[in-house]
């Protein structure tokens, strides 16, 4: 029950309330897992468990965190608490729209650009499948927030870790959540696969229609291979393998695909004008090259690197040596730590020296100043 004095939580319920009924709920429960009490007051935390049907492989547990008030001889629910996990359901009136392949839910956003954002996540959709041809759900739900403000509220990050980022992907795997197992940015808490691709409105809508469709196949491809995807995979071949997935039908020349990356081999090239050609990075990117909130340019050379890296496989190795490599990467100790070398050696038969060796002379013969 919810305090009658609490006028401003009971309206905001009432809405919550509305948004779940437009939801394809399949399972919804708590479970109390503290409760601190002084005198009539009390604060609960509880685990969320929810699940969509037809989406969810499993169930979602999210951190519950709420005000009681004894009031009347009963506990009633007067507000949220500190640390209590926000959902797009609780940031106003909820727009569900359903697509082919997905399940877009928006607050704050016309129906016509959620049904833009639905038919392109269905065309994303079996594009991942096509470079992923392994079993997943082949399904994609799309949280669409109204602002970037909310969005962060929905990462639990700040708003700036978002700023030029299109979109994200949350989720678990290996029971390491968002950043490290998506290779996309920070994720909720929870101890189950809960995959949703979060559409930042700011920077998804100043791209041109081919780079909204990079970002969603992108993105579409961490759900597909989350299953796959552990603390073992290097964040190289996660996010490039991603974008692989995202550019592989597009005509965009490397230059243009990965145009910091090309920026910073024209400079090389430029400071060791005396040894002629290109020059590429000494190395392949570090994990910590991808955290969010790094420089941009950084940020950027990073994935354009790791898409060479992947690209790099698939045409010299063929697109199966690549998905086998991904697998065989995210097996390696169990999952629980890097042994890249040995997949390299088992899969492409080089170990990660000459790989790099032959990633640098790729990287340079793609990005040198003579090629468009």
């Amino acid at each position: 029950m919810l305090d009658p004095r609490a006028a401003g939580y009971r309206t905001e319920q009432r809405q919550v309330y509305r948004n779940l009924r437009r939801l394809p709920l399949d399972r919804w429960s708590y479970e109390v897992a503290d409760v601190t009490r002084r005198g009539n007051r009390a604060t609960v935390e509880a685990g969320l468990r929810h699940r969509l049907a037809g989406y969810d492989r499993t169930t979602t547990v999210d951190t519950e965190r709420l005000r009681f008030v004894r009031r009347d001889g009963a506990w009633r629910i007067a507000a949220r608490a500190p640390g209590d996990a926000t959902q797009l359901w609780e940031q106003g009136e909820l727009t569900v729209v359903r697509g082919r392949h997905s399940l877009v839910l928006g607050v704050g956003r016309e129906r016509a650009g959620l049904r833009a954002l639905a038919d392109a996540a269905d065309r994303a959709v079996p594009a991942a499948g096509e470079a992923w041809p392994r079993k997943w759900s082949r399904r994609a739900v799309l949280e669409a927030p109204s602002s970037v403000a909310d969005m962060a509220r929905l990462l639990g990050s700040p708003a700036s870790s978002y700023e030029g980022i299109a979109a994200v992907t949350t989720g678990e795997a290996g029971g390491e959540a968002g950043e490290r197992a998506a290779g996309e940015g920070p994720g909720r808490s929870g101890d189950a696969p809960a995959d949703r691709i979060v559409v930042n409105p700011q920077a998804y809508g100043l791209l041109s229609e081919e780079g909204r469709q990079v970002v969603l196949t992108h993105e579409t491809t961490h759900v597909a291979t989350r299953r796959q995807t552990t603390p073992a995979t290097p964040m190289w071949l996660s996010e490039g393998f991603a974008d692989w997935a995202g550019y592989r039908t597009t005509k965009l020349a490397p230059r243009a695909a990965a145009p910091e990356l090309a920026r910073a081999v024209g400079r090389r090239a430029e400071g060791n004008a005396d040894r002629g050609g290109a020059a590429a990075p000494r190395a392949l990117p570090a994990d910590e090259d991808f955290r969010f909130g790094n420089d941009p340019a950084r940020l950027a050379r990073a994935y354009e690197g790791g898409w060479l890296a992947c690209r790099m496989v698939a045409d010299q190795w063929g697109a199966d040596a690549l998905v086998a490599l991904y697998e065989r990467a995210g097996r390696a100790h169990g999952g629980k730590r890097p042994g890249t070398d040995a997949a390299l050696r088992a899969v492409l038969g080089v170990d990660q020296a000459e790989f790099t060796a032959r990633w640098r002379a790729y990287v340079a013969a793609e990005l040198g100043q003579g090629r468009s």
